[in-house]
């Protein structure tokens, strides 16, 4: 089973992991700050800005992967539950998981929310001081 599915079947580990994947987003006014210190001063505010918004990007590609693959994962074992539970409806233990499943899949839906929320904090961060050097397309 590849890492990625492990961290699926876990939700603490996939919470971590994408706290891990949003950490420049998390500081994005630190690092902003960093790449382009003063509005008036910088060797190459252009490409500073373009290669933070190729970062972005491609954070936001891989974390919006990572949440949908972990979705499809859990949506297919609860569609798996759900059958084994019509086959066998008495069995306690099967409906216990089967519940926790699907709460499991709501809450990973909710990432994907989550992550829309992130997206246009951090968009509007960095047009605040990258409009003027880089337009994103």
């Amino acid at each position: 089973m590849p890492a990625a599915i492990m961290e699926c079947a876990d939700f603490s580990e996939f919470q971590e992991t994408l706290k891990n994947m949003r950490k420049t987003d998390d500081i994005i006014v630190n690092t902003i700050n960093s790449v382009i210190p003063t509005d008036s001063f910088h060797p190459d505010s252009l490409a500073a800005c373009k290669n933070l918004h190729e970062q972005l990007d491609e954070g936001n590609i891989k974390r919006e992967k990572h949440i949908k693959n972990c979705i499809s994962f859990t949506a297919d074992k609860v569609k798996r539950l759900r059958e084994q539970r019509e086959a066998n409806a008495d069995d306690f233990l099967l409906k216990k998981e089967l519940r926790a499943e699907q709460t499991k899949l709501r809450m990973l839906q909710v990432e994907l929310t989550v992550e829309d929320l992130i997206k246009q904090r951090t968009a509007k961060v960095f047009n605040e001081r990258c409009r003027k050097f880089y337009k994103a397309l």
